[in-house]
């Protein structure tokens, strides 16, 4: 499809949106919308089958993500949002680069409820950021399965209230490889399926 290939392309050498200058934000939303008019699953919410998964961030307009590669001495590394329908679970997990033996780890896990067929409400209940050698953590899959089973981590590891820390995510594209969501705050996130 063109204007998948267009996004693609805006997108592109952007490092999930740090490198984009204020004109190539304007361009990268302008694609995105044109994208979004395209989507070839329109309610997205019931399409678990597609949903499902790990899925890579390519691009996000949000500060507070990108704010992460702000720390002194790190680097931004790959960002997850591993999506687990059945169960109504999120899993967003930022990998953090640059000291050597010394690269970080930040996750945060919510409980999702569907509000409209493509509008999820979130509900963040715990929050997880250390060394990825003191977690253990080696991949999504396996800091997810570590989670679930409830496993308590050598790292800033605690327990959100719920009602204090909520938001909403709306699917405004879905195929079988692209993901496009808007969140409460504004911001967009286009992502990739991983195997």
């Amino acid at each position: 499809m063109i204007k998948k290939a267009t996004l693609l392309e805006a997108i592109a050498g952007k490092n999930r949106g740090l490198l984009a200058s204020p004109a190539e934000k304007t361009a990268i939303l302008s694609a995105i919308a044109q994208l979004e008019d395209y989507n070839p699953t329109p309610r997205p919410v019931e399409a678990a089958e597609l949903l499902d998964g790990n899925w890579r961030l390519l691009y996000t307009s949000s500060d507070e993500l990108l704010g992460i590669d702000r720390v002194p001495v790190y680097n931004l590394g790959q960002v997850y949002q591993c999506i687990r329908a059945k169960e109504g679970k999120i899993y967003n997990i930022a990998e953090v680069t640059g000291i050597p033996y010394l690269e970080g780890m930040v996750s945060v896990v919510a409980r999702f409820e569907a509000v409209s067929e493509r509008r999820v409400q979130v509900k963040f209940n715990r929050f997880v950021v250390g060394l990825q050698r003191l977690i253990g953590y080696q991949s999504p899959n396996q800091l997810i399965d570590a989670i679930a089973s409830g496993q308590k981590f050598l790292a800033v590891d605690f327990s959100i209230a719920e009602r204090d820390q909520q938001g909403w995510l709306e699917t405004t594209y879905l195929d079988e490889d692209m993901r496009i969501g808007r969140g409460n705050v504004g911001s967009v996130f286009v992502l990739t399926k991983v195997a």
